[in-house]
């Protein structure tokens, strides 16, 4: 049987503007660069590192 990956939807729901640089820049690494905007993006430890980073700008689902 074939594994499949996991796969996270992010949705940014608030700016990083005021916030720390490292936040915004964890953002635009995420693919996120407007409120707004969704991506799909793997489920491993590093997304899930960046993800807590900025848990309180985002929205996060499974898919």
């Amino acid at each position: 049987m074939a594994e499949t990956k996991k796969t996270l939807r992010l949705t940014q729901v608030k700016s990083p503007i005021g916030r720390k640089p490292n936040q915004g820049r964890t953002l635009r690494a995420l693919g996120l660069h407007h409120i707004g905007d969704t991506v799909d993006q793997v489920d491993n430890e590093s997304v899930r590192g960046m993800i807590f980073t900025v848990k309180h700008l985002i929205t996060v689902e499974e898919i």
